[in-house]
Order: structure tokens, then C-alpha cells, then sequence
């Protein structure tokens, strides 16, 4: 695979999967959708499906890593770093390029939910309140992760473990064999591993597991146009970026310990 491909690809895919899987959120959460209020349920197949579908697309160009974490658990796997920067920048472009089209899809429905008196009181902050940019806005949920009890050290052990079961799933299965990327089955494999952590592991703090997943929505989210939509809440930010990146670390060195 050359740098081009790689890039092209995970930027596709990864711009896929926060397309779809932010659309989910903003359909679950948003006043005026249809699906509004079905449910976590809806949240873990819809971002399982979002893998699967982000996956398919990607895979013959990049491998469909999508995930930084993938690529830091396929590298240590492979003691092979040199594509790392390239599958980076891919990733990051792809997952603010979803979170740009999300909210165009969801566009209206932003407008009628931030109007709404209810969400204009959450997100109006008082003046004692030092750093209302690290405050969670009322929309932030679509874009990017947050916990349900604000405590770093489980928050941040979370994201640990529900990542290391993810990349641990993928090098197991042989995820890039020989690179020539996702296999058929190891599409569906992934997609439902997926949504077995959500169901399982995603309570307490939306399950990221993939750093750009929560980054680069943030971003947008922090960028665009979205009358009350109060803070993107950076002091929370570096969890769902480092969790899944020390868990993706420590599934690759059980993986060369264990497996290889």
C-alpha cells in the first residue's frame, strides 16, 4: 500500500464511520428526528454498523485501521512504525470531514434542539464559572464522548480496557494478514466486537476507543456555528485520546508475548 493510499483510504473510511456513527447520536438525541430517545441500543449497533460499512470501503486501500489505536497496536504486532504518521493524518482529516457532515445531515435539527428554552438555560453559564470552555455543552454528546461520573482515574481506565479488548480482538483475528488488509469475516468480526464493548463497557464514559473518533469531532464541534451550544469541554479531551492509545500499547505487548 503507498502513502497515498493509506491516506485516501483512511481518510474515506474514517470519515465514514463519525458520518455514521455521529449520525446515530444526533438521530437518538436531537429534538425533531424520528429516532429521537431509542435508546443506547441504537447508539452500539449504529456505531457497529458504522464500522462495518466504514470498513468494507476502506479496507482495499488502507487495511481500514480508522483508529489510531488500530495502527500503534498493528505497529508494535509488525515492528513496523513508518506508515504511522501517514495512517494519523488520514484518520484525524477523515473524523472532522464526518463530523462536518453529520451536522450538515442534522442541520435543522440542531437549529430547533439549541433554540429549545431548556437547552439555551443548560448551556448559558454564570459568570463565576472561570473556564466555560471545559464545560460540556448540550449538543457535545454528538460529537464527542464525556463521562457519566467525572473521575479521571476511572474514566481514564475505562477507555484503557475497552480498548485493549478491541485491539487485542483485532490482532487475534489477523486483522491485516500479510497487508492486504480486512478479510471479509474480520469486517464482521470487528463491527461486532464493537458493539460488544459498547453493550458491555460503554457506560460509564461512551466508550471511545478511538481517539480521533472523540478528537476531531471535538474540534468541529468547538469550530462550528452552533448558536448555545456551550462549551467542547477540553479539560476532559486528552482521556479518550490517551485511554485508547495506552490500551491499544499494552494488547500489542500481550499480543507479542502471548501469541507470536
Amino acid at each position: 500500500m503507498s502513502s497515498s493510499d493509506i491516506f485516501i483510504g483512511e481518510t474515506i473510511g474514517t470519515a465514514l464511520l463519525t458520518l455514521l456513527g455521529g449520525g446515530v447520536c444526533a438521530a437518538v438525541t436531537l429534538k425533531s428526528s424520528k429516532a429521537r430517545n431509542a435508546g443506547w441500543l441504537a447508539i452500539t449497533f449504529g456505531w457497529g454498523f458504522a464500522v462495518l460499512i466504514a470498513a468494507y470501503v476502506s479496507a482495499p486501500l488502507s487495511g481500514a485501521h480508522l483508529n489510531p489505536a488500530v495502527t500503534v497496536g498493528l505497529a508494535i504486532k509488525n515492528s513496523d512504525w513508518s506508515d504511522v504518521p501517514v495512517y494519523f493524518a488520514g484518520q484525524l482529516l477523515g473524523a472532522m470531514i464526518g463530523a462536518v457532515l453529520m451536522w450538515i445531515t442534522y442541520y435543522g435539527q440542531f437549529r430547533v434542539h439549541l433554540s429549545d428554552p431548556e437547552h439555551i438555560r443548560d448551556a448559558t453559564l454564570g459568570p463565576e464559572d472561570p473556564h466555560p470552555h471545559d464545560q460540556a455543552g448540550p449538543v457535545l454528546g454528538v460529537f464527542s464522548t464525556g463521562p457519566e461520573i467525572r473521575n479521571v482515574v476511572q474514566n481514564l481506565t475505562t477507555e484503557i480496557i475497552g480498548t485493549f479488548v478491541l485491539v487485542l480482538a483485532i490482532l487475534t483475528q489477523g486483522l491485516q494478514d500479510n497487508g492486504k488488509g480486512l478479510g471479509v469475516i474480520g469486517v464482521l468480526i470487528t463491527s461486532f466486537v464493537v458493539v460488544g464493548i459498547g453493550l458491555s463497557l460503554g457506560g460509564p464514559t461512551g466508550y471511545a476507543i478511538n481517539p480521533v473518533r472523540d478528537l476531531g469531532p471535538r474540534i468541529v464541534h468547538a469550530l462550528l456555528p452552533l448558536p448555545n451550544k456551550g462549551g467542547s469541554d477540553w479539560g476532559y479531551s486528552w482521556i479518550p485520546v490517551v485511554g485508547p492509545l495506552v490500551g491499544a500499547a499494552l494488547a500489542g505487548g500481550l499480543y507479542n508475548l502471548a501469541f507470536a
